[in-house]
């Protein structure tokens, strides 16, 4: 499903909340599933910045390329860190099931020990690159690991969106992502979470996801601006900048992108 950190900036959204016996409400539900089964594109090809701002307002950037590719109704991405050189030919790669009884599979290599690592279930909820966001941020969710309740309807930045609420149903679903309680904003014209408000297990801190530019390219809609914020009441403790660019969508992709081999090789 369309429900990861790296597909909202490939086109998609998040979610993940607190244990609970709620009951599922089919409107909301049925929101969701047009947000799973909204086109997001084939073969995508782009450039991204990752900013990444301490409490002190210190910044670090981060140049990455990156590719995507569905391959049937599954899709397999893969990134190569190019700048600063602390973080050159890092690269990492996830393959996303729509299997929904299949664990997202995901590898990380590290340049400096010549070492592909492989992403533990387990790891998912810790952060990923230094970055707000964690492994689990990276892969789609299952919509049936969530029930789901529409809040209310409000307007954000001028389009009427819906507020949802989604709890998950198996406490597993928590310690794979990290959030004990989540609220997406769904844009109702086109289906797109354009904010995301995330309880996050450890810490004792919020996490704020806000789509601040939203683009329409060869009619799939992308957020080519994205803020991940951390807070503990109005204190923001950090934040983390993404920004896409040169976005293309090919007829084809070579496969052989999407390997450890290749991921190991680099760009």
């Amino acid at each position: 499903m369309k429900y990861c950190m790296l597909s909202i900036l490939l086109s998609c959204s998040l979610l993940a909340t607190s244990v609970t016996f709620a009951k599922d409400d089919p409107k909301a539900r049925a929101i969701m599933q047009q947000v799973e089964d909204r086109e997001d594109g084939d073969n995508q090809e782009n450039d991204m910045t990752m900013i990444l701002i301490d409490k002190n307002g210190s910044e670090r950037v981060r140049k990455i390329h990156s590719y995507s590719k569905d391959f049937g109704e599954d899709t397999h991405r893969i990134m190569f860190f190019l700048h600063p050189p602390d973080v050159k030919d890092t690269g990492f790669l996830t393959y996303d099931y729509d299997n929904e009884a299949k664990d997202d599979d995901q590898w990380l290599y590290l340049p400096a020990l010549r070492k592909t690592k492989r992403i533990a279930t387990d790891d998912k909820s810790s952060s990923f690159m230094g970055s707000d966001l964690n492994y689990a941020d990276m892969t789609s969710r299952n919509l049936e690991d969530y029930d789901f309740k529409i809040l209310k309807e409000q307007e954000d930045n001028g389009h009427k969106v819906w507020l949802i609420e989604a709890l998950p149903r198996d406490p597993e679903v928590i310690d794979e992502t990290g959030y004990e309680k989540s609220i997406v904003f769904v844009r109702q014209d086109n289906y797109f979470v354009v904010k995301a408000v995330h309880w996050v297990r450890d810490g004792g801190y919020l996490k704020y996801f806000d789509v601040k530019k939203l683009e329409q390219i060869d009619g799939i809609w992308i957020a080519t601006e994205t803020h991940v914020t951390k807070k503990k009441g109005k204190k923001t403790e950090h934040k983390t900048v993404l920004k896409l660019d040169n976005i293309t969508f090919k007829d084809e992709m070579d496969e052989g992108i999407f390997t450890v081999r290749r991921l190991e090789k680099g760009l």
